[in-house]
C-alpha cells in the first residue's frame, strides 16, 4: 500500500447510502431514467445540449470516432502524442490514419503550428486532448478547424472543469468525452459520457450507445427510417452498425451524488497543483505551465533538462517515500512508440521532440482533494534535494 496513491477512494458512506436505497427502492435497473437525469445534470453543469451516458471515456472515443466516419467518411485525423491509446485505437480501428504532431510543454496538447504544417486534403479531424486538467484549446486552434472545414474533438476525460476563454471545456468542438473512471474529479466506477450542441450529431450518438437502433433516435429521425423502410419493424431497425456501450441505473445514482462535491473537487486539485509547482525548483524541473483554466488531474513532475541520473534520483525519492507515480504520463508517454500501431498506417508529421522528453524524463503522481499542504511541501523539498 502506498501513503501517497495514484488514485484515493472518492466513494463517500452517502454516495453508498444512495446506492442502498436506490436498489431497496426500484425494480429498474439498466439505462433507464436515472441515467436521463444524470445526462440533464452534466449538460447543466458543463452548460452544453446535449449529453450521452456511456460504460466508459473509451467507448465515448470509440463513439465519437464511429460519428466522424459516418459524417466524413475516412481520411487523417490528427491527434497527439500525449494522450491515451483509447484517442488512436478506434481510429486505426476504424480505418482511419492517425497523424501523430507534437506538443507544447507548457499544456500538453498539439501546437497550433504543428496542427498547421500537418493538415493535407485528406485531413477530416482533429483530436484535442486537454492532458492533466490542462486547457488545449486557444483562437488560433478553432480558426484553423472552422477555416479548413475539419471537424474538431475534444478529449476532457482527465479535465473536467477546465476553462477556456472563461467557459468550461467540452464546449467548443463537435463532441467532446468525459471519463467518471475511478479516481477522476468524480467517478461512476466505470462510466463517460459524450457531449454536443448539435442534434443530428446527438441522433448519432445514441444509435451508436445502443446497437444503431433507430428508436434511440428522435422522433423526427425514426419516422424518417419507418417511412424508408416499411418492411421493417421500427423497433429493431439498425441504422449503424452501433455497439453496446450503455451503462447503467447504479452508475447514474453514484454520478448524482458525486456531482454535489465536484466543483469542491475541482478548486482543492487546483490549490494542490499551485503549491506542488510554487514548491519545486525551477532550475530542475520544468514549472512554466498554463495553469490558466486547469483543472489538474495530476501533479506533473518534468525534468527541466535531459538528465537521466536526476531522473532516476527523483524516481527514488518517490518510492522511499512511498509515493505512488507514473512515468510518462497517464497513457505511458509518447503513443507513436507503441507496438499497437505495427499493423496499422499512420503518420508523424515533424518531429516528436517535447513527447519524448516528457516519455523519457517526465511523470506524474496523483492529486487529490484530501492531500494536506505539509504532504505537498515536504515530498518537493525532498525532489528538490535529489
Amino acid at each position: 500500500m502506498f501513503k501517497w496513491p495514484l488514485i484515493n477512494n472518492n466513494i463517500s458512506q452517502q454516495d453508498k447510502r444512495a446506492l442502498s436505497d436506490f436498489v431497496l427502492n426500484t425494480d429498474r435497473f439498466t439505462n433507464g431514467p436515472k441515467v436521463k437525469e444524470f445526462e440533464k445534470a452534466w449538460s447543466d453543469w458543463l452548460g452544453v445540449k446535449h449529453t450521452v451516458f456511456v460504460n466508459s471515456g473509451a467507448s465515448a472515443n470509440y463513439i465519437m470516432a464511429s460519428v466522424l466516419k459516418e459524417q466524413k467518411g475516412l481520411g487523417e485525423v490528427i491527434v497527439p502524442p500525449i494522450g491515451w491509446v483509447s484517442d488512436i485505437a478506434p481510429l486505426v480501428n476504424l480505418g482511419f490514419t492517425p497523424v501523430f504532431v507534437d506538443v507544447d510543454l507548457k499544456n500538453m496538447a498539439i501546437s497550433a503550428d504543428n496542427i498547421r504544417k500537418a493538415i493535407t486534403p485528406d485531413t477530416v479531424g482533429i483530436i484535442m486532448v486537454h492532458a492533466l486538467g490542462f486547457n488545449g484549446l486557444n483562437k488560433d486552434i478553432v480558426d484553423i478547424a472552422q477555416t479548413n472545414k475539419i471537424t474538431l474533438i475534444e478529449d476532457c476525460c482527465e479535465s473536467h472543469g477546465a476553462r477556456f476563454n472563461g467557459e468550461l471545456i467540452g464546449n467548443t468542438g463537435l463532441m467532446s468525452n468525459f471519463s467518471f473512471y475511478f479516481g477522476h474529479h468524480i467517478t461512476t466506477v466505470e462510466g463517460g459520457v459524450v457531449c454536443t450542441n448539435d442534434d443530428e450529431v446527438y441522433d448519432l450518438i445514441k444509435l451508436f450507445r445502443s446497437h444503431g437502433m433507430t428508436r434511440e433516435a428522435s422522433p423526427a429521425l425514426q419516422a424518417k427510417y419507418k417511412q424508408k423502410y416499411p418492411d421493417l419493424n421500427p423497433l429493431f431497425t439498425f441504422a449503424v452498425p452501433g455497439y453496446n456501450m450503455r451503462n447503467s441505473e447504479f452508475n447514474a445514482v453514484l454520478g448524482l451524488e458525486q456531482m454535489h462535491r465536484l466543483d469542491y473537487n475541482i478548486e482543492a486539485r487546483k490549490n494542490n497543483l499551485s503549491l506542488w509547482l510554487s514548491s519545486l525548483s525551477s532550475e530542475k524541473y520544468f514549472l512554466d505551465y498554463d495553469v490558466e483554466g486547469n483543472s489538474s488531474f495530476a501533479l506533473p513532475l518534468v525534468l527541466k533538462d535531459k538528465d537521466s541520473e536526476l531522473f532516476r534520483r527523483a524516481c527514488d525519492v518517490l518510492e522511499s517515500e512511498s509515493v505512488e507515480y507514473r512515468v510518462g504520463t497517464a497513457g505511458g508517454g509518447n503513443q507513436a512508440r507503441q507496438p499497437y500501431l505495427e499493423k496499422y498506417d499512420y503518420k508523424i508529421s515533424g518531429n516528436l521532440e517535447v513527447a519524448d522528453h516528457i516519455h523519457d524524463y517526465g511523470l506524474y503522481v496523483g492529486n487529490h482533494p484530501e492531500l494536506s499542504s505539509r504532504q505537498i511541501i515536504n515530498l518537493c523539498e525532498k525532489l528538490n534535494d535529489c
